[in-house]
C-alpha cells in the first residue's frame, strides 16, 4: 500500500514465504532426516531439542525446520521475511535496578534466544510449550528506549538519534502503550513457538524489569498462498510492494548505522520506530472498490499503480485520463510516500496486523503494528510522517495510538551477548 515510506501500511518487508537475505537458513534438509536418523538438537546440559523426533515418526515440515541464526553482524528481525505471528513487548527497568542489571538481563535473553531459535528447550525449568515444533524461523530483536540510558548511567552513550519524536497532528497516543526502557521483538511462523519465546523473555526479566506494554501481531502464513506474493494488510491492500530490497546498492545506507558510525555501540545496529495504528476499518469498508484504490493509488486487486502496469511498474505521476485528471490523485498515499517525493526518504517496514477485540459500539479494534527500521529516524521515519500530516487522503481512515523508538544494536558475535559494547564499554 505505501510506496516507500508509509509509517501506515507497509507495503512489506519481504515475501511471507522467505527470507529477505541471507540471514535466514533452512534446515529443511538437515531436519528432513530427522525421522530416521533420530536427530536431537539440544545443547549440552540435557535440554532436549523441539525439532528432535524419534525414530519412525514424520519429520518436521519446512515450515517448522526453518532456522534463523542468533549470531551475526545485524540482530535476526530486522531484514528476515514476515512471519505468520508476532510479539511485541516493551519493560521498564525495575526501581534499583542499573546498569549491572540491565547486563545480566541482556545476557540472559541473548542465551534464552540463541536456544530458542535452534529450536533447543530454555533450559530444565522450559514450560514445555513448543515441544513439539521445530524453529519456526523464530526471531528475537532487542532494543533501547530514551529512558535506559539514564536508568543505567549511561548518558553520554544515548545516541542523538533516539531523541524523542515530533508530535504529529495525528497523533492521539496513549503514553502507557508507548516508548519503554527496553523493547523486545518476537516473530515465528507458529503461533505455540512465538508465544513460547513471549514467556521465556517474560520470565528471564525477573525482578529487573516489569512489562510496561505487550501488543500481538499475526500475518499470513508462509504457503497460503499458491505462489510467494506480496502480503496483504486488514485493508485488503497489498503491502509491501516499494520497500527497499537488501540487493539494492544503498539498502544498508538506508537501514544499518555504518561500522564508523556514532556511537560506536551502535555499528551495524539500526532504529526502530514501533506505532500501535488503528484501521478505522468500518468507515474504509463502506467506501467504493474506486474509491479505495484513489486514497491508496494502487489497484486492489494486484497491487498496480493506477497509472498502469503491473504491481512493480514504475508509478507515473504525471499521466492523466481523457479529462486531463491525474490518474494517481495528488492526495494518494502511494504518492505522497514515495522516496522521490521526499527528498529520498526511506525506511524498511517490518509490520504485522493486529485485532484486539470488538469495541462497545460493535467496531472492530484492529490495524497495524507498523514497525520501520532505519539508519537515523530524523532522515528516514520523521520526515515522512511530517509529509502525510499535511495531506494524506489515507489519514482519515487511520488513528496513530501508541509509539516507540528504541535503538536496537548490531547482532552479537558469538559467545557475546547483544549490547555488550554499550553495558560492559
Amino acid at each position: 500500500m505505501a510506496e516507500q515510506s508509509l509509517p501506515v501500511v507497509a507495503e512489506g518487508a519481504a515475501t511471507e514465504d522467505g527470507p529477505a537475505s541471507g540471514q535466514g537458513i533452512s534446515r529443511r534438509a538437515l531436519l528432513g532426516t530427522a525421522g530416521a536418523t533420530g536427530l536431537v538438537l539440544g545443547a549440552a546440559g540435557g535440554a532436549v531439542g523441539y525439532a528432535a523426533a524419534p525414530a519412525g515418526a514424520t519429520p518436521l515440515t519446512s515450515v517448522g525446520s526453518d532456522e534463523v541464526m542468533f549470531h551475526g553482524k545485524h540482530q535476526p528481525g530486522i531484514t528476515d521475511g514476515l512471519q505468520a505471528r508476532g510479539h511485541l513487548v516493551a519493560f521498564d527497568l525495575a526501581a534499583g535496578a542499573g546498569r549491572k542489571e540491565a547486563a545480566a538481563l541482556l545476557r540472559r535473553w541473548s542465551e534464552t534466544a540463541r536456544r530458542l531459535m535452534a529450536g533447543e528447550a530454555t533450559g530444565s525449568h522450559d514450560t514445555d510449550v513448543a515441544r513439539d515444533a521445530g524453529p519456526s524461523s523464530l526471531t528475537l530483536t532487542f532494543g533501547f528506549g530514551h529512558g535506559f540510558f539514564s536508568r543505567t548511567g549511561l548518558e553520554k552513550q544515548r545516541p542523538v538519534a533516539l531523541d524523542p519524536l515530533p508530535d504529529f497532528s495525528s497523533d492521539q497516543l496513549d503514553k502507557a502503550r508507548s516508548n519503554g526502557d527496553l523493547w523486545v521483538q518476537i516473530g515465528a511462523d507458529d503461533a505455540l513457538v512465538a508465544f513460547h519465546a513471549l514467556r521465556a523473555v517474560q520470565k528471564d526479566a525477573g525482578s529487573a524489569a516489569k512489562v510496561r506494554w505487550q501488543m500481538n501481531g499475526f500475518n499470513r502464513t508462509p504457503g497460503a498462498t499458491a505462489h510467494p506474493m506480496t502480503a496483504r494488510n486488514l485493508m485488503g491492500q497489498l503491502d509491501g510492494t516499494r520497500n527497499p530490497k537488501p540487493g539494492e546498492s544503498d539498502f544498508a545506507q538506508r537501514v544499518f548505522v555504518p561500522e564508523s558510525g556514532t556511537p560506536a555501540w551502535m555499528a551495524n545496529g539500526s532504529y526502530a520506530v514501533v506505532r500501535r495504528i488503528r484501521m478505522l476499518l468500518d468507515d474504509w469498508e463502506k467506501l467504493s472498490l474506486g474509491t479505495q484504490e484513489a486514497v491508496i493509488g494502487r489497484r486492489k486487486a494486484n497491487g498496480a499503480a493506477l497509472s498502469g502496469g503491473t504491481e512493480t511498474t514504475a508509478m507515473d505521476l504525471e499521466k492523466t485520463d481523457a479529462k486531463g485528471d491525474l490518474l494517481v490523485p495528488v492526495n494518494a498515499h502511494a504518492r505522497i510516500t514515495r522516496p522521490d517525493q521526499n527528498g529520498g526518504a526511506a525506511i524498511l517496514r517490518r509490520p504485522f496486523s493486529y485485532h484486539d477485540g470488538i469495541d462497545a459500539d460493535g467496531a472492530p479494534d484492529a490495524g497495524l503494528l507498523f514497525v520501520c527500521w532505519q539508519a537515523d529516524p530524523l532522515r528516514g521515519f520523521v520526515p515522512l510522517q511530517r509529509k502525510l500530516d499535511r495531506g494524506d487522503a489515507l489519514s482519515q481512515y487511520i488513528r496513530h495510538e501508541s509509539s516507540g523508538l528504541f535503538a536496537v544494536p548490531g547482532g552479537a558475535a558469538e559467545g557475546e551477548y547483544v549490547g555488550q559494547r554499550l553495558l560492559e564499554g
